[in-house]
């Protein structure tokens, strides 16, 4: 028998403007999120994935603390135990992206991994935060992740997770293979221009080159007062052959489910053995070049 699990992916824009309360600004996005969830278990979603930083605007945009109060404790906070509800109630498995406070003070762009009772399964901390380009100032608020590259084991699959400006690092992408993920969630927010020719190469490159799933997610619309660029959606899966098997449109908030046939790994990775003919022996270099 196969093993198909039908996943979900959600996109959307941010519908508050910017200067209305914090605690308003949440309630909007998350009754929004939870209603297109409410979507996807009528249709039998058994895993699905929010956006990056899923209960509001990318704020990354600007360098103010304002924001720090969107952080929540993970698993205490409200948010997630909304989503624990939610998990347990449809039987489904959640990828929830939050700002995370470990300590007053100490923040972290998080996705925390809900399995399919409500159960906390754990969390991946952004691991490489970008600070290069107008627009994108993730340090000025969080740490880089320390957690690793955890992949969690729920009720469907074997699931990792890897946070937007991760994608550019391949590193961590075949480490989530080597520890046994199946499908790889990738919630981002960027904006057209400067990197959207890369993001349907290096997505379906993970892919292949490690043997699984990709569902990958970009938030959509433009974000007053700061309008760095159009988030541009087209959320999508793809299949460990590199091909795009479902996708969400570039402008509207958007449900994307498909159907993944988990045996698929077995079979590509039998076809092109890139785990078995990896040379670590020879790879220290990558972790010494261009440190110090």
């Amino acid at each position: 028998m196969s093993r198909v699990i039908k996943c979900g992916v959600i996109q959307t824009r941010n519908d508050v403007p910017t200067d209305q309360p914090i605690e308003r600004i949440k309630e909007a996005a998350i009754a929004k999120n939870l209603a297109l969830l409410e979507d996807a278990a009528r249709q039998g979603v058994q895993v699905a994935s929010l956006q990056e930083i899923f209960y509001g605007p990318y704020f990354c945009a600007e360098q103010d603390p304002r924001w720090y109060a969107t952080a929540e404790r993970i698993p205490d906070g409200p948010t997630l135990k909304l989503m624990q509800e939610f998990a347990a109630r449809h039987r489904m498995v959640l990828i929830v992206p939050i700002v995370e406070e470990e300590m007053p003070g100490v923040y972290y762009n998080t996705a925390a991994v809900l399995d399919a009772d409500g159960t906390f399964l754990g969390k991946y901390r952004k691991t490489h935060l970008p600070h290069c380009l107008p627009g994108f100032w993730e340090k000025f608020y969080f740490k880089p992740g320390n957690l690793g590259y955890p992949v969690f084991d729920t009720a469907y699959a074997k699931v990792g997770v890897y946070l937007c400006y991760d994608r550019h690092f391949p590193e961590g992408a075949r480490i989530l293979g080597l520890n046994g993920a199946e499908v790889v969630f990738i919630p981002s927010a960027t904006t057209a221009g400067l990197s959207e020719y890369l993001w349907k190469l290096e997505q379906p490159a993970h892919a292949v080159a490690n043997g699984y799933f990709v569902g990958t997610i970009n938030r959509v619309g433009w974000e007053a007062p700061w309008n760095i660029g159009e988030f541009y959606g087209t959320s999508y899966f793809v299949d460990p052959r590199g091909k795009i098997v479902a996708e969400a449109s570039r402008d509207r908030d958007e449900l994307v489910v498909a159907d993944l046939d988990l045996d698929m790994i077995a079979e590509v990775r039998h076809q092109w053995q890139f785990i078995r003919d990896r040379r670590p022996d020879v790879y220290e270099p990558i972790a010494k070049v261009g440190v110090g």
